[in-house]
């Protein structure tokens, strides 16, 4: 992945993040906010994937299930925020559209995904921070504000 800075208006700042063939986006997200120290951040993107794993959360089992797609998908929408948590500094959560060669939408959660050809990612970091609390009801680390 390659980054670039394009803005910084009051502390908001703002970068673009080029995804190659191969790169493993989530994985990716991550380490950019944390290498940045991100307390807050949405971003939005487009580009394919060569495969994808969605996660969709099941409320009884407190934990993702797991819907891999081992083939070249579209990204029609990715969006996502990145907030800090205490545990673990900045934390990523991002779900993502993909549209198959049929012209099929699937989505859910981002889990894992491998970039081919591009992914191009817009983010846009606040100067205000964001906290992340776990939430022992749904076990998951929550915004709160």
């Amino acid at each position: 992945m390659k980054s670039k800075q394009l803005d910084d208006e009051h502390g908001r700042k703002t970068f673009a993040l080029i995804f190659e063939t191969g790169d493993e986006v989530a994985t990716g997200l991550l380490e950019f906010a944390k290498k940045n120290s991100m307390g807050a951040a949405h971003f939005t993107a487009i580009g394919a994937f060569r495969d994808v794993v969605l996660g969709y959360f099941e409320w009884g089992v407190k934990d993702y299930k797991r819907i891999p797609l081992r083939e070249q998908v579209e990204v029609l929408s990715l969006i996502g925020d990145v907030a800090w948590d205490d545990q673990t500094g900045p934390k990523v959560h991002a779900h993502v559209v993909v549209g198959r060669s049929d012209g099929t939408a699937h989505g859910g959660h981002l889990l894992e995904a491998h970039v081919r050809p591009t992914l191009e990612v817009i983010l846009i970091e606040s100067p205000k921070h964001l906290q992340r609390k776990y939430d022992p009801e749904s076990r998951l680390s929550l915004i709160r504000l």
